[in-house]
């Protein structure tokens, strides 16, 4: 039989794994009677773990949240999986996270047992992480969009749009995204009647929630990454752009970069996308590896033409080189 404090550690370790357990499974996993599982919990409840009872034959015992965060209970792989993902998060995205993470990873860390210890340094020490500039957000921005989300609250913000200019959106939260970097939110904006996609780094909440809402039917059957791919890709930048690209539409659609793509014919497709840069643009498409011509807009062309003379340029004193070393 267990001692009492392995005991407890295996009754925690129990409450934290299922949503309840009655008063005779638990008996029966751990080998004691019932009382004693009604004084060990009584001993949990001492420590500050919030444990609720239920009374009644089809009654037991849950783990619930309490006023404080006690103690958890991890196995070895939901360790490494959280050590791994607050050096993940060390490396930014949320604003403010980093020094909260390294903090949390450093404790974690402390009480690890070498063999997960050996596995947590390894990959953090044979990983590269490439750090982004895209803006950091604001947690509480996350969690006030996320509550209202949770809660079907409409969400009131202000919201700076490409020229700079604010606007007050008036918006029905459904879900974020987080993608290369940057999070989006995803919801019906109430004034324009239809479904949008906001950079969080520029969305500004407005207190209190609005009214709850009832859920509408989402975007693309509910695929909201394909939602956030498509509209990262056209409506929330600076440049749109229409390019017309000799390849299959099938081909370009697994495209890693992701593509808004239009079938013309078997062999040709039209290719929508976005960007803040316009020479950056055109050194993104050409990694589309096919022949391609810009429709529009003008200034993407020349940007297009000017990224083609300078590689002109490059080639020709490259084989200036060559024949003068011959």
């Amino acid at each position: 039989m267990l001692d009492t404090s392995a005991r407890l550690l295996k009754l925690l370790s129990l409450l934290q794994a299922h949503r309840e357990w009655t008063g005779p499974e638990l008996s029966s996993r751990l080998g004691v009677s019932t009382r004693t599982i009604r004084n060990d919990i009584e001993r949990l409840r001492t420590l500050g773990y919030p444990v609720h009872a239920t009374p009644g034959v089809a009654g037991g015992y849950r783990l619930g949240a309490g006023a404080a965060l006690p103690p958890l209970l991890l196995d070895d792989e939901e360790a490494v999986a959280v050590a791994v993902g607050l050096g993940r998060a060390a490396g930014g995205g949320v604003e403010g996270i980093e020094e909260t993470s390294v903090r949390a990873l450093a404790k974690l860390e402390q009480v690890l047992p070498s063999r997960l210890r050996r596995r947590v340094n390894a990959l953090n020490s044979y990983t590269v992480q490439i750090p982004g500039n895209a803006p950091a957000v604001p947690p509480e921005v996350l969690t006030t969009i996320a509550n209202a989300a949770r809660d079907h609250e409409r969400l009131r913000f202000d919201y700076t749009g490409h020229d700079g200019g604010t606007t007050v959106r008036n918006v029905e939260p459904h879900r974020l995204a987080h993608r290369r970097g940057r999070w989006y939110l995803v919801g019906y904006d109430v004034e324009r009647q239809g479904w949008r996609t906001f950079r969080v780094d520029r969305v500004r909440p407005r207190t209190p929630a609005g009214p709850r809402f009832t859920p509408r039917e989402p975007p693309e059957d509910g695929d909201v990454a394909a939602y956030v791919e498509k509209g990262v890709n056209t409506a929330m930048w600076r440049y749109r752009a229409t390019v017309r690209v000799h390849a299959p539409a099938g081909e370009l659609a697994r495209h890693p970069l992701g593509l808004e793509v239009e079938p013309v014919d078997e062999t040709t497709s039209l290719v929508r996308l976005g960007g803040d840069d316009l020479d950056g643009m055109a050194a993104w498409i050409g990694f589309m590896g096919a022949d391609f011509e810009v429709l529009d807009p003008p200034e993407l062309a020349e940007a297009v033409e000017r990224l083609a003379e300078r590689y002109r340029r490059a080639s020709r004193r490259a084989c200036r080189r060559t024949v003068s070393e011959r």
